[in-house]
């Protein structure tokens, strides 16, 4: 099994998808909330139960995070990958057409990798024959620039 770390091959594209700003403030607000519904019972965990809340959503939003990485070989999206022989066209969505490719127009058995920050995405047609799924649909911030490295 081949893994973005062991991959020799050139490197074509790299993306890094990862939570922005607002995501974090609003983890911090919402932690910090909590402070005034255990005050009145603990005051103790008016301190305590933030601390642990933040730290909680810290990690989810840290795993949240996807990688995009296309070699010579390879497309990998987030822990998926596929050989590139197996991909036979990419189009690039912008944010409308990203919500009607996530929503209305979804074939169920399309591979999703979606960051519901990310508002643009790629749909990845696969001709694998072993494979049913007819398309990934990816999020990306920059769906022209991935679709160039798919399509070279």
């Amino acid at each position: 099994m081949n893994s973005p770390a062991s991959a020799t091959q050139g490197v074509a594209y790299v993306e890094k998808l990862s939570p922005t700003i607002t995501w974090w403030i609003v983890a911090l607000f919402l932690s910090s909330m909590t402070a005034a519904m255990v005050y009145p019972v603990w005051p103790l965990g008016a301190i305590v139960v933030p601390v642990v809340v933040f730290a909680l959503a810290a990690t989810w939003l840290m795993t949240m995070g996807a990688k995009i990485l296309v070699t010579d070989t390879h497309f990998y999206a987030g822990r998926a990958h596929i050989e590139r022989s197996f991909i036979t066209e990419v189009e690039p969505l912008g944010p409308a057409a990203a919500f009607q490719a996530r929503g209305p127009q979804l074939d169920a058995r399309a591979f999703l990798m979606i960051r519901p920050w990310v508002k643009q995405a790629v749909r990845v047609h696969i001709n694998d024959p072993a494979d049913p799924t007819p398309y990934w649909v990816v999020s990306t911030k920059r769906p022209a620039a991935l679709a160039k490295a798919l399509n070279s």
